[in-house]
């Protein structure tokens, strides 16, 4: 457990450094951040008037100074703004505050030594650099480490205030009395930054599990929709079989015996219409029979572990969308053995809202001489389906999201965006995939996988 933990503290701690790091070369990019080195470059050139109410007689070397270091930090800006600066962006920003520091370590030793009040502009670099830059502890103790060392080499040239009291014991003393608040206001800012990382993480965390549990609730509430839907169509299904079946039989039992009488024996067209009568009869009792397997679902564990033929649900889907498919060419290339494990009222579901789709999608696009073929293929112990139509094609945008429920492109009030999205969990609990194919303006294809009854 505690080897766990302690790999997620690492993991969490590996993605701070990365966005650490990516905040700091948004130094390079961010106008907030540019903005900052060019204070520093306005602070440096400001000093000018420093130097004329201390120093008269160094103006001129010193302005010389000034106006170089500036230069210098508008060329590392330049730098970090551009392709192989902002990977560098980290040590290009601690070297360009080096060079202020240099150049008042530098002043320090051309005055006064100890005794030169250009100390005080060490003090506000390391505040300057520690507190407002995103430095962590390690660089702000090495800023302020260098920043020592550039003070007492500055000193050391004058041997009448470098000694261990006076105004270099002084400075010194404040100097390192700088640093330490530097130092502390720099871990105590990382942290923060570090307990911001950790609450963004978690808050991302969050959302995610979220979002992953909208989509769970939008799946159910589409499989709650679909049941009520299917709910309807069984008790619609209970009636017609009760109100339509026996009238359907009397009507065949009244056209066998018509047939059978010399009359229409005689007459070819009194016997033709009676033929046509009766298969118009038989389609009707077709028809009521398949919306029975369609609408009365069975128990899951039931419905899955059901032997049924591929061919035989495909007729059904047929026959049930036969008038939305009027005008419409659909071809098939079957086995001669589809014989299937699975839910066939579900499969006979996935079957009419693939048919409906292209049908609604090539009358929309107005596709000349519309076609569905559906082919079936074995491939080992799966029978592997397709539904290819000629019409309009899925924009690649669009394609991606199909099975997102609720996503639809009809008008409102034309479609809820659930039919793909029921449709592939069925496929799923089916142990297979349903997948998208398509070219715009040309074809579109569904391909889905059964498995084979052992």
């Amino acid at each position: 457990m505690t080897t766990s933990i302690s790999s997620v503290e690492n993991d969490l701690y590996a993605e701070y450094q990365t966005e650490i790091l990516d905040y700091r070369r948004a130094f390079s990019r961010d106008p907030a951040y540019r903005n900052a080195a060019y204070v520093a470059i306005v602070l440096v050139l400001l000093g000018c008037g420093l130097d004329y109410e201390l120093y008269p007689q160094f103006q001129l070397l010193f302005g010389e100074a000034r106006v170089a270091v500036a230069i210098l930090i508008f060329c590392f800006i330049m730098v970090m703004r551009s392709r192989w600066g902002v990977g560098r962006t980290q040590w290009l920003t601690f070297l360009w505050l080096l060079f202020p520091q240099i150049m008042i370590a530098w002043m320090i030793s051309k005055t006064e030594g100890a005794n030169s009040l250009y100390c005080e502009g060490l003090h506000l670099a390391i505040f300057a650099a520690c507190i407002a830059l995103p430095f962590n502890l390690g660089e702000s103790i090495t800023f302020c480490a260098l920043t020592f060392l550039m003070y007492v080499i500055a000193c050391s040239g004058h041997a009448d205030s470098f000694h261990l009291y006076g105004p270099f014991a002084v400075n010194a003393i404040f100097l390192f009395m700088s640093s330490v608040v530097g130092a502390v206001c720099t871990f105590i800012n990382d942290r923060g930054r570090v307990t911001s990382f950790r609450l963004k993480s978690e808050v991302a965390q969050k959302n995610r599990q979220l979002e992953e549990i909208n989509r769970s609730l939008a799946q159910i509430k589409g499989q709650m929709l679909q049941q009520e839907k299917m709910a309807a169509i069984g008790t619609l299904a209970g009636g017609l079989l009760h109100e339509v079946n026996n009238p359907v039989n009397f009507c065949l039992m009244a056209i066998d015996l018509a047939i059978e009488e010399p009359v229409s024996q005689s007459s070819a067209t009194l016997s033709e219409c009676l033929s046509d009568a009766k298969e118009g009869m038989q389609r009707v009792q077709n028809i009521v029979s398949d919306l029975k397997i369609f609408a009365y679902r069975k128990p899951d564990a039931e419905a899955q572990g059901q032997p049924f033929l591929f061919e035989k649900a495909l007729n059904s889907a047929e026959r049930l969308t036969g008038h939305e498919l009027r005008g419409i060419r659909v071809t098939r290339d079957l086995p001669a053995d589809t014989l299937v494990h699975g839910d066939e009222a579900a499969i006979i579901g996935v079957l009419i809202n693939l048919l409906s789709n292209a049908t609604i999608a090539m009358r929309k696009g107005s596709t000349r001489e519309p076609a569905i073929h559906v082919a079936a293929v074995w491939h080992g112990p799966r029978l592997f389906v397709s539904v290819r139509d000629n019409g309009p094609g899925i924009p690649k945008e669009n394609l991606t999201r199909v099975f997102e429920p609720f996503f639809t492109t009809r008008e409102i009030g034309q479609g809820l965006g659930l039919g793909l999205s029921i449709c592939y969990s069925v496929i799923e609990r089916h142990g297979g995939i349903l997948a998208a194919a398509s070219v715009v303006g040309e074809w579109t294809e569904m391909t889905f996988d059964l498995p084979h009854e052992e």
